[in-house]
């Protein structure tokens, strides 16, 4: 392995971590407190209840599949529909507004989302359990 692409997949394995690592800690609260406020959200749109713990997979699962490299473009997938999921439904009405501090109102949402569609276009890398 040359230097170049050696320092490619180490900003893979970066990105990788950095998303999964960060969507784990959104998973865990979740896990700590509850997912009662996602149930009434859904029940509120007139889906089932039910759909809520969905969530798990998208902030437990696919992040820790992430990190370790097993199923990166699936986990990724995964991971950026759960991010539009969320944009939708407790976000939709900030995606044209900026923060009280100047930044686009659904910044992090949004970098979940985009750094999501990055990894399942490029995949895990070498550093990865898939290679």
């Amino acid at each position: 392995m040359n230097k170049d692409e050696m320092l490619k997949d180490l900003g893979i394995l970066i990105l990788r971590l950095t998303i999964g690592g960060l969507m784990i800690f959104h998973g865990v609260a979740k896990l700590m407190h509850g997912v009662g406020f996602l149930q009434q959200m859904f029940a509120g749109m007139g889906l089932p209840e039910f759909f809520a713990y969905g969530v798990f997979l998208g902030e437990i699962v696919a992040p820790i599949f992430l990190i370790i490299g097993f199923k990166v473009r699936l986990a990724a997938i995964v991971e950026a529909l759960t991010m539009v999921v969320a944009i939708g439904m407790a976000h939709s009405g900030d995606i044209f507004s900026l923060s009280q501090h100047g930044g686009w109102a659904i910044e992090l949402p949004a970098l979940f989302l985009f750094g999501s569609i990055a990894i399942a276009l490029i995949g895990g890398g070498k550093f990865s359990i898939d290679k």
